[in-house]
């Protein structure tokens, strides 16, 4: 194994572990974290099928995106359509042998990559036009959105830039996932666009857990969104009022026991 082998190596395992742990560490505080308060954001569905017909539409339609921002919400699904074609193109390089399904997306793979560039720059350009993005974005959203197309733009490059008349070769790039996958890692592609194509991945996967992208995750703990409208028909007492009320009552009752027992002398 070379050194160049097992410093990517090495750095796809740590990668993979920070984003797991951090993932799933934030997703257990979400699911942690007490909602005390009816708060749905009205109009909202009265039932439980119906706030997961609400999920389904805003998971895959960006409905209350659509409705606040039709402009944003064209930049936000485009880049995550193209992201979704992008991913699933790049199970070939996981799955052996490739099913004809992702052979068939492979050939639309250029297209995905387009628009996912394209709808990343057309976000950015959103951020620094208008007033009100430019106002409320962080220096974070910028790096995000760079990161991004970074590994688009590589992962474009790769594809049509011959570096020495040399592309990365798919067989070689999958050898080394495949085998980083199953732990027995093949040497890495020599290749500059793919070891920085590589590398901008694995500095996502670590930044994942402490972006805005966990919104991922923890679009389904948000209690406007996945709690019912049904506070007049269903009361709720919240837990920590139940303690307090113990606790309260407790001291006040201890006086009036003393005061019944019969006094000395």
């Amino acid at each position: 194994m070379s050194g160049l082998t097992l410093i990517f190596g090495l750095f796809f395992y740590v990668s993979i572990a920070i984003f797991l742990v951090g993932f799933m560490a934030k997703v257990w505080k979400y699911g942690s974290t007490p909602a005390p308060l009816k708060i749905p954001q009205t109009p909202a569905p009265v039932s439980a099928p119906g706030v997961g017909v609400r999920y389904l539409q805003e998971v895959f339609v960006f409905k209350s995106l659509f409705r606040g921002n039709k402009v944003l919400w064209l930049g936000g699904y485009l880049f995550h359509l193209g992201l979704l074609f992008v991913l699933l193109k790049h199970l070939r390089f996981f799955i052996a042998p490739t099913s004809s399904i992702l052979s068939t997306l492979v050939k639309f793979d250029v297209y995905s990559g387009f628009i996912l560039v394209a709808a990343l720059i057309f976000l950015l350009i959103l951020r620094l036009a208008i007033d009100r993005h430019f106002y409320i974005s962080l220096a974070s959203d910028y790096a995000l959105l760079l990161l991004l197309i970074g590994i688009g733009g590589t992962g474009l490059l790769s594809r049509f830039w011959e570096n020495g008349h040399v592309r990365p070769s798919v067989p070689e790039v999958k050898n080394f996932v495949a085998g980083l996958v199953t732990f027995h890692p093949a040497s890495v592609p020599e290749h500059k666009l793919f070891l920085i194509h590589f590398s901008l991945v694995m500095l996502l996967l670590i930044y994942f857990p402490f972006s805005k992208l966990m919104h991922a995750g923890g679009v389904f703990y948000s209690p406007t969104r996945n709690q019912i409208d049904n506070p007049r028909e269903k009361r709720w007492v919240n837990p920590w009022a139940k303690q307090v009320t113990a606790a309260a009552a407790a001291p006040a009752a201890a006086p009036v026991a003393a005061a019944e027992e019969p006094s000395e002398g």
